[in-house]
């Protein structure tokens, strides 16, 4: 069985405090978006996970897939199965992607196996993987706070608009994004400026806290979000905790700078 694991971008991102378990409350709106891995299961003699494409970094044993198969089968004695994962989503770039794929393959094993898990229970065993797990059980746009498990259901359509992606080959970690920032409540909320504010003012209003102190890491990653804005982007951002940097277009643009355009 294959299904194919999505994206993410964050349309605004505002941390605004420190939590006393380490974690820090958020508040984003995440939108899907059509940029996409591969992931196969097959019945096997011995459970085994392999992947192509992109190297992944680190042991094949903590990534987020394997860890889901080993999270269901602990409580469900699952069959063995080959996994193999087609990788093209570029990792710490800020899209979601390890998240989108231990998600899917939650999802995958419920419908290959016919578990039955509600979607709520799914988001349970999600957040158990990571903060960003659970927002691609549902796959939806959604306005997310807490840790990132806090959903709440945004009717925003950006249908029809043209998402150029910048990806500059920069891994940015969990740890060093967060190392310069300074938790705050942002003036104006997220949810405040998509319902209320048109795409056009957007952006000197939603913004994403993550880029004043991984620009100064980075320089050159302001440089290209700039650029994007001479490419006749309407509106320009990190997303997540970076590096890819993307940009709203009202028509195809023809800018060098876009590594990736997809229709939204």
């Amino acid at each position: 069985m294959l299904v194919f694991p999505n994206a993410k971008i964050n349309l605004g991102l505002n941390i605004v405090s420190k939590r006393t378990d380490g974690y820090h409350n958020i508040s984003s709106c995440f939108y899907p978006i059509p940029v996409k891995d591969a992931l196969e299961i097959i019945p096997a003699n011995k459970a085994s996970f392999e992947s192509t494409g992109l190297a992944i970094p680190g042991d094949p044993e903590d990534n987020l897939i394997w860890k889901a198969y080993q999270m269901l089968n602990k409580d469900f004695k699952l069959p063995e199965m080959a996994i193999i994962l087609h990788k093209a989503i570029p990792m710490g770039a800020g899209l979601g992607g390890g998240s989108a794929n231990g998600a899917f393959m939650l999802k995958l094993l419920n419908e290959y196996f016919d578990l039955k898990l509600s979607d709520k229970t799914l988001e349970e065993y999600a957040l158990k993987l990571g903060s960003d797990c659970p927002f691609f059980i549902q796959n939806q746009p959604q306005l997310v706070s807490g840790r990132g498990e806090i959903f709440e259901p945004v009717s925003l359509n950006l249908k029809g608009y043209f998402l150029g992606l910048v990806y500059p080959g920069i891994h940015i970690g969990t740890k060093e994004a967060y190392g310069g920032i300074a938790p705050k409540k942002p003036k104006t909320s997220v949810k405040e400026i998509l319902l209320k504010k048109p795409i056009g003012e957007w952006e000197n209003l939603l913004k994403n806290d993550f880029e004043e102190s991984v620009f100064r890491l980075y320089p050159n990653l302001a440089i290209l979000k700039n650029k994007l804005y001479d490419a006749g982007a309407i509106y320009a951002s990190m997303t997540g905790s970076g590096s890819t940097l993307y940009g709203l277009f009202k028509e195809s643009t023809t800018s060098e700078i876009v590594d990736q355009e997809v229709l939204l």
